[in-house]
């Protein structure tokens, strides 16, 4: 089954602190865990940051109660059921945000804060309340789309430039990712003599470790096969024969080059790895916003 959507836990957690007790999370958890059905492979799907998605849902789930007074949270990790969340429960309902919404003025606030001058910023509307994702989930999916479109307009860019442009990009972006550690450890080979490689990094001052670079400037819409990994693995057999070796181009890869540049031991980075390396490493844009996604600090209230 889908990972529970966060409003699909508000019965589930309810139910498992339902006997009044103050509960461990961990044992609400596992209630929870249990009643859905969840396997280890909904537990293990991850969101966009890399944490557990439905124990990211689940932690909103209690946010979310907690501000609608259906449960309290006595101590750090420790929960308890209030009497408005024992009277729901025994409505046997479902519990939705509609519900929460038009029941829990203080979720209604929550749900849509007032402004700096006191107003109210707008109407918590019940017609948008089984949102499908959690707020930080709508962050990451936003981040994750605008760097797409990012992406997009980077390999455009690339593309639009001379092929030395280019050739000159990918050595400064193998410097910028800490390859050759040293200022001038990479450089573009000579056109006229470059027997096939387009650029060298040289891992060390004295030149013992080499990487080659092909860098090929072409449509985004081709298509490199197996034949062209092979060229560009005979230029790597030298002399001198190098061990290290970097295809890289604003274009696609066949499954048969792929497989060829494996066995190869071949790096190959396609126009969408491409872009997205540009991107990690800040060359070729700018940060235009910083925007600081905070947590807890548990161990500062640690009590010593």
């Amino acid at each position: 089954m889908a990972v529970p959507k966060y409003y699909e836990l508000y019965n589930a957690f309810l139910e498992s602190v339902s006997d009044g007790q103050i509960h461990a999370y961990n044992e609400c958890k596992a209630y929870v865990a249990k009643k859905m059905k969840l396997t280890k492979s909904d537990m293990s799907q991850q969101t966009a940051s890399g944490y557990a998605l439905w124990v990211n849902r689940l932690g909103w789930c209690t946010t979310y109660l907690k501000k609608a007074g259906l449960i309290t949270s006595p101590a750090r990790s420790r929960f308890q059921i209030t009497d408005e969340g024992r009277q729901l429960l025994s409505e046997r309902i479902t519990v939705t945000d509609t519900l929460l919404i038009e029941r829990y003025p203080s979720f209604a606030e929550f749900k849509s804060p007032k402004n700096k001058d006191g107003k109210q910023s707008g109407k918590a509307s019940p017609a948008k309340e089984e949102l499908e994702e959690t707020p930080q989930e709508t962050l990451e999916r936003v981040y994750q789309e605008i760097n797409q479109k990012l992406s997009d307009e980077v390999l455009n860019a690339v593309y639009s430039m001379s092929p030395a442009f280019f050739e000159r990009l990918v050595v400064q972006l193998m410097e910028a990712m800490g390859y050759g550690g040293y200022t001038g450890a990479g450089f573009v080979t000579k056109a006229s003599n470059d027997g096939g490689i387009d650029g060298i990094i040289n891992e060390d001052q004295l030149g013992f470790n080499v990487i080659y670079i092909q860098a090929k400037r072409w449509s985004p819409d081709t298509v490199i096969v197996k034949p062209e990994i092979q060229k560009f693995v005979g230029a790597l057999m030298g002399p001198p024969r190098i061990e290290k070796g970097l295809y890289i181009t604003t274009a696609k890869f066949s499954k048969g080059a792929e497989e060829y540049a494996r066995a190869q031991h071949v790096i190959l980075v396609d126009g969408e790895m491409l872009a997205e390396l540009m991107i990690k490493f800040n060359l070729g844009v700018t940060t235009q916003n910083t925007y600081q996604i905070k947590r807890i600090d548990t161990d500062f209230f640690e009590d010593i």
